[in-house]
């Protein structure tokens, strides 16, 4: 008996639709379970836990009744994630953290993308690569490097990039978790200066959480309140990237050009607007942020589902290289910003 004359049979009461995206969407949610479990119980990162659970299962994407939906929550799941981060989003935030620090951030965003791609010549690595890291230190980690590469056009290196950027972003983080609060100290940050450090330059959103809370309430508050920052630059970032990018096509954009504005992107203006207006009550905002975590962690379970680990691997020393270096670079020109705007003495 063939797996599709199997697959009505077992999901009979289910309508066509969800008896076909069942099974992958199923086993997506029950793995990034196991990753938050491993994560609130063994102190690792929700998101790499996902990310190597799901290149452990690589085998179910390649064939069998759980494609579709493992394709499901690598396209539309995912997005769902990346735009319901708009509920995070306020003009408060904005008038909260001051002209200054604001325009050192969109400053930094804007110069470590064009250092990742200075750097990516350098080391003979693709414009495709360099996008991807770069904006993913840059902004928020691997939901920016998830946002990014569903704008840029496809190749067969696509979600090897992707799959490569997530993990090296999160590890990243975790390292920076540890090492940026003893740097802090030894430079003599004082709190909110840790915190607008924190937040300006780790990569994910729960590392800074931690490292600032790990310093001082008021640290943790300003890295929160800088790290959102960041995150709400994602939708103009990805913008920019779909309009430099669209008329190129890749080997499997078969559909022609993509739209001048992704859906996604377009949903997460409007909650982000919404937001800032009041409109959203307290509870459902922190209903949808929970909802956008839990997406982007099954999100990112079916895309490490969807690559084999030797790919992955294939990806370079130079490219490990060009990610760390873009680390580095936002790192020392936070610091620099800092030192000028007088938040370091």
């Amino acid at each position: 008996m063939t797996t599709s004359a199997v697959t009505p049979s077992r999901f009979g009461g289910f309508p066509s639709a969800a008896a076909r995206y069942w099974p992958g969407v199923a086993v997506t949610g029950a793995t990034a379970i196991a990753a938050q479990f491993l994560s609130d119980h063994y102190g690792a990162p929700a998101m790499l836990m996902a990310l190597l659970l799901g290149i452990a299962l690589h085998f179910l994407s390649e064939e069998g009744r759980c494609v579709p939906g493992i394709d499901l929550c690598a396209r539309k799941v995912l997005r769902l994630g990346v735009a319901l981060l708009g509920m995070r989003i306020s003009v408060d935030l904005l008038i909260g953290l001051g002209a200054g620090t604001i325009l050192l951030l969109v400053a930094a965003i804007a110069a470590t993308i064009g250092f990742g791609l200075l750097a990516a010549k350098v080391l003979g690595r693709g414009w495709r690569l360099a996008l991807i890291t770069s904006g993913s230190v840059a902004i928020c980690g691997a939901s920016a490097a998830m946002a990014i590469a569903a704008v840029l056009p496809k190749n067969e290196f696509s979600e090897r990039n992707l799959i490569f950027t997530v993990l090296s972003v999160t590890v990243l983080s975790t390292i920076a978790m540890i090492v940026y609060p003893i740097l802090a100290h030894a430079i003599g940050l004082d709190a909110r200066a840790t915190g607008i450090f924190f937040g300006g330059t780790i990569h994910d959103v729960a590392q800074v959480v931690g490292a600032g809370f790990s310093v001082s309430p008021e640290a943790g508050e300003a890295a929160t309140l800088v790290k959102l920052i960041r995150v709400a630059m994602l939708a103009p970032v990805v913008l920019v990237y779909s309009l430099a990018t669209r008329n190129i096509a890749g080997p499997d954009d078969a559909s022609g050009r993509p739209p001048l504005l992704p859906g996604f992107v377009i949903a997460f203006l409007i909650l982000a607007a919404i937001n800032s207006s009041g409109l959203i009550p307290r509870v459902v905002a922190e209903a949808g942020s929970e909802v956008s975590r839990w997406a982007l962690l099954a999100g990112i379970v079916s895309v490490g589902m969807k690559t084999a680990l030797r790919r992955v691997l294939d990806v370079g020393g130079d490219a490990v290289a060009l990610i760390v270096a873009e680390t580095v670079f936002l790192a020392l020109f936070i610091l620099a910003g800092m030192y000028l705007l007088g938040h370091v003495s």
